[in-house]
């Protein structure tokens, strides 16, 4: 029987050291080089947000491995080997072998993902819709050998529920509306539940923070 515990560390730990060095080149941070003392270093404020977000993720798995580990290792164990004991032949990395896959991370917009070099890259509006993805969310993209994408949310916002009404305009956009604020829908996300203008439509939005898209969570169909 595999040990699924091992294995969820060791994804954990490749997880948090892949967001690590992303968030360095997101900075442009070299950790063996040191800046000249007087240099004048400036950081797009997009990389900056995008690079916290990252942080923020390695440090909440940190704290998942952490646990993790602690609930199957006693302190007993810990203490019968010492750190001097251990080589890189007492474990398996885990990591499995890509290819010629790439992985990047970015935030969602609402619409596509933005990575760190500023690119979008498109979401599927089925896959955004069923996950009810929100802007701001953090998503992994794999692109495999044959040029698949496979998106992964792995740093989801908090998010807050709102009821509004539901409105298309002439250009065929669904918006939704409540407390004088208007947020776009993605048109997959209506149609889903057969929402129509006039229904009443509930949406997920940022807790924190303006946006101008808003995830489909249901639907209230109008009396005939």
């Amino acid at each position: 029987m595999p040990n699924t515990n091992k294995n969820l560390s060791d994804d954990l730990a490749l997880e948090n050291d892949n967001e690590t060095d992303e968030a360095r080149e997101y900075l442009n941070v070299d950790p063996l080089k040191q800046p000249a003392k007087e240099e004048n270093i400036t950081i797009a404020k997009s990389k900056m947000i995008l690079a916290k977000k990252l942080l923020a993720n390695v440090k909440e798995n940190n704290e998942r491995l952490i646990q993790l580990l602690s609930d199957f290792l006693s302190p007993e164990d810990e203490a019968a080997i010492s750190i001097a004991q251990l080589n890189d032949d007492n474990f398996d990395s885990g990591e499995e072998n890509l290819g010629e896959a790439r992985i990047i991370e970015g935030v969602f917009d609402g619409e596509n993902m933005i990575g760190p070099d500023g690119k979008q890259y498109s979401v599927p509006a089925n896959y955004a819709s069923k996950s009810k993805l929100v802007e701001g969310d953090i998503l992994k993209l794999t692109i495999t050998a044959n040029g698949t994408f496979i998106y992964k949310q792995i740093g989801p916002i908090e998010r807050a529920r709102v009821v509004g009404a539901l409105e298309r305009s002439a250009a065929g956009e669904y918006f939704a509306l409540a407390d004088g604020k208007r947020w776009r829908l993605l048109t997959a996300s209506v149609t889903y539940y057969k929402g129509e203008s006039g229904d009443e439509v509930v949406i997920l939005v940022p807790k924190n923070g303006e946006s101008k898209w808003a995830a489909v969570e249901n639907v209230v169909r109008k009396k005939e």
